[in-house]
């Protein structure tokens, strides 16, 4: 045990995940490990999130460099299915032929037109350019070029369309433009083997939403890293989820994570709820997977209750058998981040892909992509959720698909950005403070970026 660690213990005696976690039940070794690596306390200059030098670099040193998710693989499940992934000035057309899965550069060799509309999915039997109408087979090769005596000087057999690079992981499709890159499972360095227990590839995404978010594309996905601020935007959660008292890991420059506990209220909460009451307000990423809450018997928790309950809809619903998992396995938020821009929640009862990007070349806003993913039927009987597009003033409660409750917690999130935003620039002392442990998973993030940045990486 390191010395952040014994200070976690002493800090919240008997209530870190760790003991929340264990009142059920032994931990799986994924669960039962801890990282905490010592880390520079330097501040965080803000001009890494202001500054358009900085940001022209990043699209340069690291963004075109590092393997990033680009959807999941129901998108294009079918020869034909294509999915555009748009990154800054960037533009992948993923595309799915006969022999697996192609990506190449959004754009017609003839005038560089875009092939296919941003952010746009859907089928196709060919590639065809909207401006002159040339034509690739959906391999990259050539197929019609109108007019083509005009063009004596084009090498036909030579003129495929130039191509990403595209791996498959968990269901996930990653894109990477590096040609140089190494494979993608090397990228994940110790992901495959904590998500052993955690097979997604099963699932679907059944919402999808798009929201244009106030900040730059670090500003939103660190206000998912660390829950040293839920007492204070979220309140109403401090009842019946663990936040300041959550266990967070480092493992490798690519991947972190933090734990927290379901149905047990946080070191800040001032109420004292039952298992009756922790089991009834308990929050699942959506509550339909669950249905109606039942009663906690003598001697059993509320998490308990839940797990069990949620394995019986898994196995009758869905043919899927998680007797062997673990109570957290199965209710907890278990968050893993996946550098630069990703986090993945594997649990069942909440899980979920967050995706966070530049929004456009756009130092100062980003989009935010978030994936509810539910198990597919054992009928086969299921259909992928379109994208749904909102503003960065419309609010998540407006989509239909989203849990009520996640929705005004995700509200809560993003209206908090252009605060931060603003604050960026307005600052008298040019830098942020990170907390030692809460806020180490942030610190990590701009360690692994300067390590890009610095073409260490």
């Amino acid at each position: 045990m390191n010395d952040i660690q014994k200070v976690m213990r002493e800090r919240y005696p008997g209530n870190t995940w760790a003991d929340v976690a264990r009142r059920d039940g032994e931990l799986p070794d994924v669960l039962a490990l801890q990282s905490n690596p010592e880390q520079d306390l330097r501040d965080i200059p803000f001009d890494r999130y202001t500054d358009q030098a900085f940001f022209d670099r990043e699209m340069e040193q690291v963004w075109k460099r590092v393997w990033q998710f680009a959807c999941r693989e129901e998108y294009v499940a079918e020869k034909g299915d294509f999915f555009v992934y748009d990154i800054g000035r960037l533009s992948v057309l993923i595309v799915r032929q006969d022999s697996g899965l192609k990506a190449f550069y959004n754009s017609c060799l003839h005038r560089g037109t875009k092939l296919k509309g941003s952010g746009s999915c859907g089928w196709s039997a060919s590639i065809v350019c909207p401006f002159h109408n040339w034509e690739w087979n959906l391999d990259g090769s050539l197929k019609n070029i109108p007019c083509d005596f005009e063009f004596p000087q084009l090498e036909r057999d030579k003129a495929h369309l130039v191509e990403v690079r595209v791996e498959t992981w968990n269901g996930m499709v990653f894109v990477n433009f590096d040609g140089e890159a190494g494979p993608l499972i090397d990228y994940l360095e110790v992901l495959p083997e904590h998500f052993a227990n955690w097979d997604l590839t099963g699932w679907y995404v059944a919402s999808h939403v798009r929201k244009h978010v106030p900040g730059n594309w670090k500003v939103a996905i660190e206000a998912f890293m660390e829950a040293y601020h839920t007492p204070y935007v979220h309140p109403e959660m401090t009842n019946v989820v663990s936040d300041q008292n959550m266990q967070h890991d480092i493992f490798s420059d690519h991947v972190s994570r933090d734990l927290c506990a379901m149905a047990s209220p946080s070191p800040t909460s001032k109420k004292s709820l039952t298992e009756q009451e922790l089991l009834d307000t308990m929050l699942v990423g959506d509550g339909k997977m669950v249905g109606e809450r039942s009663k906690v018997p003598e001697g059993k928790t509320a998490r308990w209750v839940m797990a069990e309950q949620l394995r019986k809809q898994m196995s009758e619903t869905y043919g899927l058998d998680y007797s062997r998992h673990s109570v957290p396995e199965m209710i907890d938020s278990l968050k893993y981040h996946v550098f630069p821009n990703i986090l993945v929640y594997p649990a069942p009862g909440l899980c979920l892909v967050q995706q966070f990007r530049p929004d456009g070349y756009d130092r100062d806003r980003a989009i935010f992509d978030q994936y509810v993913l539910h198990p597919k039927p054992k009928d086969g009987d299921f259909e992928v959720a379109e994208m749904h597009e909102i503003g960065e003033d419309d609010s998540f409660t407006s989509v239909e698909s989203m849990d009520p409750f996640l929705a005004s917690v995700l509200d809560q999130d993003t209206d908090i950005m252009r605060w931060q935003r603003e604050g960026m620039y307005t600052s008298g002392k040019g830098a942020e403070t990170l907390s030692i442990y809460q806020e180490a998973r942030i610190r990590h993030l701009h360690d692994t970026l300067d390590k890009y940045m610095e073409g260490r990486k």
